[in-house]
């Protein structure tokens, strides 16, 4: 049996992310092994993994991303089925981690499914889990076991600089990602803005203020996701009022639920760039999207753990060269 860097390894993908999982194969050198997900006609999900993963070293491919639960629990069920085949290590590489907003009570009564989730994967029998962007930092402490929370700020940074923009102003879109967005601003060595908005209700935000000068100014906005693109697209057209020459909206978790392509596109927004922490139908991809992809840095990273390396090293911007 052929080892990698000294260990047995094998690499799955489950059915939420299949291109990324490929280009992570192909970075690391190994195959992606073969795994058959099947489902009763009550839709009860089954899993067959032909081949031995004894003693293996196991990676599994698979973001939590629409249909949510679908995936999850096809998640779920695959690693109790590794654990029972007595697999040495099972980790997940979950780059976008559904339930993430569901972080805490925001008001009573309320449910912190971001903690049951992790729950879930722990009492399934996940060693570890590689994620990305988490929407709270606070999830990583959910776990008793490793979790690496990868940036994808290095991929984005290397884009917007091959651009040679000029006169940026980085923007968050609320006051709760003044942090993100101050991390790539220091890089770009641009001042920020902040949106000071009101959400009356999920998924519908109100544009209340600008609080930063963004006039004659290129706005980048950086965000950990876009779902429906209300809030984006609110933030494009207060700032292009407020005098700002282009817009162009960032974020690592591309959901674009609803008709998010379609308010999107018709947007002021100049380019909606993102990475494939979700893989997008054709159905929801559209002129203005420019999709990034992560499975070097994945890659990467998955290589270090094997070795029994760090991985913050790979969250510079310039992890490539």
């Amino acid at each position: 049996m052929a080892l990698f860097h000294g260990s047995k390894v094998k690499l799955f993908s489950l059915s939420s992310n299949v291109e990324l999982a490929q280009g992570i194969a192909e970075h690391i050198g190994i195959p992606i092994s073969e795994c058959l997900v099947t489902r009763f006609a009550d839709g009860e999900i089954s899993i067959d993994i032909p081949d031995t993963v004894r003693g293996h070293k196991v990676f599994v491919v698979q973001s939590t991303s629409a249909p949510v639960n679908e995936h999850l629990m096809e998640l779920l069920i695959m690693i109790d089925a590794l654990r029972r085949a007595s697999a040495r290590e099972v980790n997940i590489v979950m780059p976008y981690y559904g339930y993430s907003r569901q972080d805490r009570k925001a008001r009573a009564r309320q449910p912190i499914s971001a903690k049951l989730v992790a729950d879930l994967l722990q009492t399934a029998g996940a060693t570890r889990v590689l994620s990305m962007d988490l929407h709270a930092p606070q999830i990583q402490g959910f776990f008793d076991i490793p979790i690496d929370n990868f940036r994808a700020l290095p991929i984005l940074v290397e884009y917007l600089q091959n651009k040679n923009l000029e006169n940026i102003c980085v923007v968050s879109p609320d006051h709760g990602g003044v942090a993100r967005a101050r991390d790539l601003a220091d890089i770009l060595q641009a001042p920020i803005a902040i949106i000071d908005k009101m959400r009356p209700e999920p998924n519908v935000a109100e544009v209340m203020n600008i609080i930063g000068k963004v006039k004659n100014k290129t706005c980048i906005v950086i965000d950990d996701m876009i779902d429906t693109g209300g809030s984006i697209v609110a933030a494009s057209k207060a700032l292009k009022d407020a005098g700002a020459n282009e817009v162009y909206a960032c974020c690592t978790h591309p959901l674009l639920s609803r008709n998010a392509p379609q308010i999107l596109n018709d947007s002021d927004l100049k380019e909606v760039i993102c990475t494939n922490t979700v893989e997008l139908p054709e159905y929801k991809r559209f002129p203005k999207l420019v999709q990034l992809s992560i499975a070097e840095l994945i890659g990467e990273g998955i290589i270090h753990i094997i070795d029994d390396k760090g991985v913050s090293s790979l969250f510079t911007k310039d992890f490539r060269k």
